[in-house]
């Protein structure tokens, strides 16, 4: 039994799952595509060569005309499309408290642009979220999360038209009036700095849409919209569903400086603002001063319409969510060092850290760093909505799984984010990430595993979908009975 006694008694205990890497059913029912039915999988002989996609027009129509969807495995996702009763009574018996999943945009509008939405789809989220609260889970809901309709991606060249966000702000209302009495915690985008990071993943733009040295003009113009477009989400949600709260949500980053020179120190400095620019627009509503010498050295120019600054300050976010997965470390250019893996970048290597089986860094106590950073910057509620271990997992002839690795890198964590809530942080939740196997986001692989609940498939898309508890399962069903006194 442990010490820890700090989490509330209505702290939000649950998993985080995305609709483009669970659900499946990518032409079912009236859904458009969207930008990640056209991610092709990274097979394990190519994973050291693997780049984040930022394809351009012909390779994704060179996808489009690729009919085995074996080589796009969010087409097919684990079937939760089909299959989602089944898994939520897996969550219910782990004691969720929460799930957190995103909607797909492509099956309320299937074009992005569409006058009126697609009623099947909408009648399927209906039915999850109704699924969920008949076992007293609280849907947490995403209304971006990598889930770009694919039209507004050819027919528009993605967020860097500003026509992206009406298109946002409808889709938004219409699943905020639809869903009013069933969904009230809401978050808008997904890891939406991860645009600096993956502009096609996160700003569903094409390589070919950007004109030599117009990326990051393009990026940040990008982020603006996205900006905007969350703060038209925000405007609509306190209106529509005045109990409701609604977040932002980053990548969670900590920067360590490689040395104390002050070289070091000020890069780091620098490489923790690319995370705090996202979060200080939506939480403080206006543009932090130190990006006005970035935009100035950088040669960049944000296009703003004369209403924009009104919009973004009147319409901040409740909460603020973050995943958190690693640490990173930063250091003057000139330096030369052993890198790091990581999912969207990779840094030089932490001698003090261990790593995954993808190489990313494990850091628990970066975590209650990181989380009491933002607290002393915002003083807004915050929420852990992604964290979790990707890992070769080994299933016995008895059919057991033993995940020990797994429940050693939660259980720091977690008591990591104990420790920040007697700092003083106010911590609200945890969805540990992929409480079920799914499909990477960063490779498409299926065999790198996240779950407390194993999944019969392969990285080519074969296996019977049957569903096994891991050991890890029990492990955190007991940190969920305990409020998480026994880890």
């Amino acid at each position: 039994m442990s010490e820890l006694k700090q989490f509330p008694e209505n702290f939000l205990w649950g998993g985080a799952i995305a609709a483009n890497q669970v659900e499946g059913a990518f032409d079912e029912d009236g859904k458009g595509l969207s930008i990640s039915d056209v991610v092709k999988v990274v097979r394990p002989e190519d994973r050291k060569k693997m780049k984040i996609p930022f394809p351009t027009t012909a390779e994704v129509q060179e996808a489009l005309n690729d009919t085995n969807h074996k080589n796009y495995p969010k087409r097919y996702g684990i079937d939760f499309y089909h299959r989602y009763k089944e898994d939520i009574a897996l969550f219910k018996e782990l004691g969720f408290k929460t799930l957190r999943v995103s909607i797909a945009w492509g099956r309320i509008f299937p074009n992005g642009d569409d006058t009126t939405p697609n009623e099947a789809g909408l009648k399927f989220y209906d039915n999850l979220f109704d699924e969920l609260n008949k076992h007293g889970i609280e849907p947490v809901v995403t209304l971006s999360h990598y889930e770009t309709p694919l039209n507004l991606t050819l027919a528009y060249k993605g967020w860097t038209n500003r026509k992206l966000v009406d298109f946002f702000a409808k889709y938004a209302e219409t699943v905020f009036e639809r869903y009013k009495d069933k969904v009230k915690y809401w978050i808008t985008f997904n890891e939406i700095n991860c645009i600096l990071m993956a502009p096609y993943i996160g700003g569903a733009f094409l390589r070919d849409h950007v004109a030599e040295g117009e990326l990051l003009q393009a990026q940040f113009q990008s982020a603006h919209h996205q900006f905007l477009a969350s703060a038209k989400a925000v405007e609509a949600l306190h209106r529509i569903i005045p109990d409701g709260k609604i977040g932002c949500m980053v990548v969670g980053m900590i920067n360590y400086p490689n040395s104390p020179h002050p070289d070091d120190v000020m890069t780091a400095l620098n490489d923790q603002r690319n995370t705090f620019f996202f979060t200080d627009v939506m939480t403080r509503g206006h543009y932090p001063a130190y990006m006005t010498s970035f935009f100035k050295e950088n040669g960049i120019t944000i296009q703003k319409e004369a209403e924009d600054d009104a919009i973004l300050k009147n319409n901040v976010v409740d909460y603020v969510a973050l995943s958190y997965y690693m640490s990173s470390v930063s250091a003057r250019p000139e330096t030369e060092g052993e890198k790091a893996a990581g999912n969207l970048l990779s840094s030089l290597k932490n001698p003090y850290l261990e790593a995954s089986d993808w190489g990313w860094q494990i850091d628990p106590k970066g975590l209650r760093t990181l989380l009491n950073m933002f607290y002393d910057r915002y003083e807004k509620p915050l929420f852990v909505v992604e964290n979790g271990l990707g890992a070769f997992d080994e299933v016995e002839d008895d059919g057991s799984i033993h995940d020990d690795y797994r429940i050693a890198y939660l259980r720091e964590h977690i008591k990591e984010m104990g420790k920040a809530i007697e700092d003083g942080v106010d911590l609200i939740g945890y969805t540990a990430w992929g409480p079920i196997d799914l499909i990477s986001f960063s490779t498409s692989e299926m065999s790198k595993r996240y779950g407390f609940i194993y999944v019969d498939q392969d990285d080519y898309g074969n296996g019977s979908l049957k569903r096994s508890k891991k050991d890890s399962f029990y492990w955190y069903q007991k940190v969920i009975e305990t409020n998480g006194e026994e880890l």
